[in-house]
């Protein structure tokens, strides 16, 4: 209530310095001068956004990227490990990495940990001496060539965030053109009453830098690679 009144008194005060009364309707209209913050890329078919995305992943954010059928999605997956080295690997408790039969070939290969709600510490532990972290992405957005996670008790942030290696497992049904269209989708989950996520997580490629003398250096701060493996769904 004190926090209410304080912004109240605030507003008032800047609305009398302005000379004029508290405005608490937008006032006029606005010429939408382009719509390209929302059309922007959406003039591309399946193919052409799942070619752009790969595109910017890898030249821009040095995000390695392999396209696979959902057949062969699990060797594709086991052939990633090994050459990024194995070691321990930990996975979201998603089941959409069940349904691919991804989370039960890492196992039989890898000392794993499933993300879970009941072991908060453990996970943590884990997820910070794991050599690869994988999760599955809800989007993939074509202009940045980034990914979009969604947080819950099953699916942690740590995972993606603490390996050394991060695989983001994207459907290319998924991809969307820009951000926009990603902020249509939850608006609309809002107004659903739909729950929604703990955190909306935007991750473009590894942490990187070039600060010093324009030199860049990728792996800054969390994981030191990020790999796209993209199930061609159509």
């Amino acid at each position: 209530m004190l926090d209410q009144q304080n912004r109240q008194q605030f507003l008032d005060h800047l609305a009398t310095q302005l000379g004029r009364p508290l405005r608490k309707e937008a006032v006029g209209g606005y010429q939408t001068v382009t719509t390209r913050p929302t059309t922007r890329l959406t003039e591309l078919n399946d193919e052409q956004r799942c070619a752009e995305f790969v595109k910017v992943a890898t030249e821009v954010m040095a995000v390695e990227c392999v396209l696979t059928s959902p057949a062969d999605a699990p060797t594709a997956l086991l052939q990633l490990c090994e050459k990024l080295q194995g070691g321990e690997v930990i996975l979201n408790d998603d089941p959409r990495l069940s349904e691919y039969g991804l989370t039960q070939v890492v196992q039989k290969r890898y000392t794993t940990h499933i993300w879970s709600a009941e072991t908060g510490e453990q996970n943590r532990t884990f997820a910070e001496k794991a050599n690869i972290g994988i999760v599955f992405a809800e989007y993939g957005l074509t202009e940045s060539g980034g990914i979009v996670l969604y947080s819950s008790a099953e699916r942690g942030r740590a995972t993606s965030l603490l390996p050394q290696i991060s695989i983001a497992v994207v459907k290319k049904s998924t991809i969307l053109p820009r951000v926009a269209q990603l902020a249509t989708i939850l608006h609309h989950k809002a107004q659903q009453g739909e729950r929604m996520p703990s955190c909306v997580n935007i991750i473009s490629g590894p942490s990187a830098t070039a600060d010093i003398e324009l030199v860049k250096v990728i792996g800054v701060h969390g994981p030191i690679k990020q790999v796209y493996l993209i199930i061609e769904d159509i």
